[in-house]
């Protein structure tokens, strides 16, 4: 119903992902400003791991589809159960690094209720439980 068009700045571009635009429906990783900034992913063992649980964790979500995936990068969109709005969610293990860099927008709307945030918190409690 409110499911938008697929935005064509998702990716990893100059090993980054896209910054929020200025609505507040988005959360990201790179984000410096406190309305935006959500800290990253972090785990302890390796990224293919970390990735592969971060997959399983996803996966055992509702209402998700799996769009995009390397050993580095997964594109995710969520849709909300009534009004079936799309979130496009990205998780980037950044080389180098034990952290998994997150990107996390509604596509249509200003606000989102925190939507967003919650399900990276989400996700992060679920990835330290799985202790990778």
């Amino acid at each position: 119903m409110f499911a938008g068009k697929r935005p064509t700045n998702l990716g990893v571009h100059d090993g980054r992902l896209s910054p929020c635009p200025s609505s507040p429906n988005c959360v990201c990783s790179y984000d410096v400003d406190t309305q935006h900034r959500i800290e990253p992913l972090t785990y302890q063992t390796n990224a293919s791991a970390a990735m592969a649980a971060l997959k399983q964790i996803i996966q055992a979500l509702e209402r998700t589809q799996l769009i995009t995936e390397s050993d580095t990068y997964l594109y995710v969109e969520f849709t909300s159960k009534l009004m079936k709005f799309v979130d496009d969610v990205e998780f980037y293990a950044e080389p180098g690094q034990q952290v998994i860099q997150v990107r996390s927008a509604s596509r249509l709307g200003k606000s989102d209720l925190g939507v967003n945030r919650q399900r990276i918190e989400l996700i992060r409690d679920q990835l330290l439980a799985t202790g990778v």
